[in-house]
């Protein structure tokens, strides 16, 4: 019974995600509903498992609940994290406030948990998730690179001189060049830098968003038409963080928690 309950709430934190991360990467949005309908039986089937099996650790799942919603809601409001991103991890954090057992579950390929996934198991999957983030920032950088030598284009020509290194670098591991043609027609890629319509000055954008997309692309095509600007501007791909956090957690239930693992093997 206890394994049976194990395995519907992960399954249930699996199958919510995964459709959050799809209509994520589709529309950019995703419906309250989605959180609305996935809270409830993350509650109740991690509490009755809990009271029925293992009622010592009540305590320990309102506490685990407790850190992980402060810590999302404060990544929220820092900008850090977008508002399903936050809910997402506060529903897993009720579903799935502790790493399921090996002799219920699973086993960790890395063959031991950390202490975290322990106790405080969205933690690990936050960290899973940031770090394929970085990954898929180094896979961008690379992708720049090999660019600027096949080409033999500046990555940052005339324009951009007055744009800080901070802002460059920022730009550089999170978007890369594209014709503005293809950007129009790509809906999911964003703009990373604008221009003054009067002066065609131009600007890097950092955080782009999505009501300014579409006057920004206007703009830049208008100056790429008017032989102010490069036809190649910059843009993102915008990958949604729930798309990282769902890897996070399949990698956190197959394998376990990254860092930790990569830790225990720098310390042998």
């Amino acid at each position: 019974m206890q394994t049976i309950l194990a395995l519907a709430r992960t399954s249930l934190t699996l199958a919510f995600l995964l459709y959050a991360s799809f209509s994520d990467y589709k529309t950019r949005e995703v419906s309250n509903s989605v959180w609305i309908l996935f809270a409830p039986p993350a509650f109740a089937l991690t509490f009755t498992e809990l009271f029925l099996f293992e009622q010592s650790q009540l305590p320990f799942y309102g506490l685990s609940f407790g850190l992980t919603a402060a810590f999302a809601i404060i990544l929220f409001y820092s900008g850090g994290f977008g508002g399903a991103d936050a809910k997402a991890l506060m529903c897993m954090a009720l579903a799935l406030p502790f790493y399921p057992y090996p002799e219920k579950l699973f086993t960790p390929l890395s063959g031991q948990n950390s202490p975290i996934s322990q106790m405080f198991f969205p933690m690990s999957v936050f960290s899973n998730s940031v770090l394929f983030a970085a990954a898929a920032a180094v896979y961008i950088l690379l992708r720049n690179v090999v660019w600027r030598w096949r080409t033999g284009k500046e990555l940052f020509g005339k324009g951009y001189e007055s744009e800080s290194l901070g802002k460059r670098i920022l730009v550089l591991i999170t978007g890369y060049k594209i014709p503005i043609d293809k950007l129009k027609q790509k809906w999911h890629l964003y703009p990373l830098e604008d221009v003054e319509e009067e002066t065609f000055k131009q600007k890097l954008v950092i955080i782009p968003k999505d009501e300014e997309r579409n006057a920004i692309v206007e703009r830049l095509a208008k100056a790429a038409e008017a032989g102010k600007i490069q036809k190649n501007v910059w843009a993102t791909p915008g990958l949604p963080m729930l798309i990282f956090i769902t890897a996070g957690l399949i990698a956190a239930l197959f394998f376990g928690d990254v860092i930790w693992v990569c830790i225990r093997f720098l310390l042998r």
